[in-house]
């Protein structure tokens, strides 16, 4: 299967701090919301992809902690990078219904790690599926503050 543009492009940047930097600003230049949050990109591959994103008075609610919605901007971020890593060139996506649970007060940077619930046979996918995506997304101390099932839609290309 053929790479989606989007991930053959983070596979020719070098996997590096200057290529993850390019590749984030790059993110956020296509989907411009997403630099509400300051999203950079440290892991993509088929299935998995985390986003990280700082704790700066932007994203931060009236009680000085990272906004719920700015998380699940975050959260949306790394879904979609790991949807444009997994889905070939030949099929398509869109996010469909985002599941949220606000676990714990966020006070410091947060990372998004989004994580498929079961593979995918895009092979046998024509008139379109329903693709869940897990996103836990945790502060620097390790522990889950938010918690999203992002459903997608997934169809193949005509």
């Amino acid at each position: 299967m053929t790479a989606s543009p989007t991930y053959a492009l983070r596979r020719r940047l070098p996997d590096n701090v200057v290529g993850r930097t390019l590749f984030s600003l790059g993110m956020v230049a296509r989907v411009p919301y997403f630099g509400t949050v300051l999203p950079y990109v440290t892991d993509m591959r088929p299935g998995f992809c985390r986003v990280t994103g700082p704790n700066w008075f932007g994203v931060h609610n009236h009680l000085g902690t990272f906004h719920a919605i700015a998380a699940c901007n975050l959260a949306e971020a790394a879904m979609g990078m790991l949807m444009e890593a997994t889905t070939p060139a030949s099929h398509r996506w869109i996010p469909k219904a985002m599941s949220t649970q606000y676990l714990a007060k966020a006070t410091t940077r947060l990372t998004a790690e989004a994580r498929l619930a079961e593979p995918v046979d895009f092979d046998a996918i024509a008139d379109g599926t329903d693709v869940v995506i897990e996103v836990r997304v945790l502060d620097s101390h390790g522990a889950e503050v938010v918690h999203c099932d992002i459903t997608t839609w997934v169809t193949a290309k005509r």
